[in-house]
Order: C-alpha cells, then structure tokens, then sequence
C-alpha cells in the first residue's frame, strides 16, 4: 500500500498584504539610514523618501480595498511630509554652523546595533501577541512597531534639536503606516486630523530650534542635561 501526502502550499499574498510589507520594510532600512547621516540635509532627505514611500502605501491600499478617500490622504500626506516639512526644516538649518548633526550619546556603530535590537524586539512581540486577521498583513504592522521604537532611539541617542525633530516626524510616519495597514477605513477626517498634529509638531519644533539657536548659537542639547542653579 502506497501513502500519498499532499503538500499544499501557502496561499501568495494578495496586492495589499505584498505591498504592504514591502513598503514596510522600505520605511524601516531607511530609518536605519538616518543613524549613519552626519549632515541634517540627508536626515531631512531620508525622511522625505520615508513620508513619500508612506503615500504610496496610501495608494496601494484605496487601490486594494477601493477606498477612494484615501487618494486625497495620499495627496495631502506628500505635499505636508514631503515638501512643506522638509522646506520649513531647511529654512531653518541655513547656515553651516548648523548643518552637521549633533553627536550621539552613544557611536554609529553601537547605535545601529542598539537600533537592530530594539527594532527586533517590537517585531517579534508583537509576533507573539498574535494577533491575526485575514485582511490585517501582521508583517507589516509589527515592522511598523519596529519603526516607532527605533525612532525613539534616534530621538534619545542623538544630542541636537534637528535630529529630534526628525526623529519624532519618522515616529509620526511609523504610527502611519500602523492606521493604514490596521484601520485603513477610518474617516477621511481622522487621517486629515492626524496630519494637523504633524503641523503642530513642525511648528512647536520650529520655534524650539529657533529659540534654542538663538540662545546657545548650537542645536545642540548637551548643555540642556546640566541643571543650573
């Protein structure tokens, strides 16, 4: 007697859940990319590629579930987070005093693999949270929880405002790219809101760089961590 076992194979990932982790993975390798910049300009043109591969992902899913609203989120995330924010920041940066990024607490190398870990940390939590659905591309939503935890480390590791600035509008893109994936049908009008808090956030941070460079004629925060009397 002869036994036949039939392999089946998984099933291929549709456009949405492909894409998805692609562009995923993208916004994650370019955040690694940010701790290896010493030049604020190519921190701001790193997160200008991160926002503008976010509004393809915009793209993809009003293609993928037919959400049309989603196509004028893409068109506001791209004009806000890839010009506007990108345009202020620079504005701000003229000058070659302030144009080299503050140093780390800590070397690049040693930051790269701190930023390694901790990004392999929020990835398999949140596999072990299992969390499953069959329209939620689990992938792609635990790299998003690696891109929030690793631009924390950009914000606690580098030592000038520019470099945090940058990094909390990459921790924005990180959540962004969570509510896609996750609530992709949510009101048009709660994504636009999400996008005004991002303008918030470029203005307080504005004026934080303005004051602070005023003040020290540096971005940098060193000084920020001595109490004075």
């Amino acid at each position: 007697m002869s036994t036949t076992l039939a392999l089946t194979a998984p099933p291929a990932p549709g456009v949405f859940e492909g894409g998805s982790n692609v562009i995923a993975v993208l916004v994650l390798l370019i955040e690694f990319g940010m701790f290896r910049q010493a030049l604020l300009r190519d921190q701001l043109r790193l997160y200008a590629a991160q926002s503008a591969v976010i509004s393809v992902l915009a793209v993809v899913v009003a293609a993928a579930r037919s959400l049309p609203e989603l196509y004028a989120l893409a068109v506001l995330s791209a004009a806000l987070k890839v010009v506007i924010v990108p345009v202020v920041v620079r504005r701000l940066l003229r000058g070659d005093d302030v144009e080299i990024a503050g140093s780390g607490a800590l070397g690049p190398a040693t930051t790269v693999l701190l930023a390694i870990v901790v990004a392999a940390f929020g990835f398999f939590t949140m596999g072990a949270l299992d969390i499953r659905s069959p329209v939620l591309p689990t992938t792609a939503l635990a790299l998003s929880i690696s891109v929030v935890l690793v631009s924390f480390v950009l914000m606690i590791v580098r030592r000038d405002v520019a470099s945090q600035a940058i990094g909390f509008f990459s921790l924005e893109n990180g959540v962004s790219l969570a509510s896609l994936v996750v609530a992709a049908g949510m009101p048009l009008i709660l994504e636009v809101a999400f996008l005004f808090d991002l303008l918030v956030a470029v203005v307080v941070f504005a004026v934080l760089m303005r004051v602070h460079h005023g003040r020290a004629e540096s971005l940098s925060t060193t000084g920020l961590t001595r109490l004075r009397g």
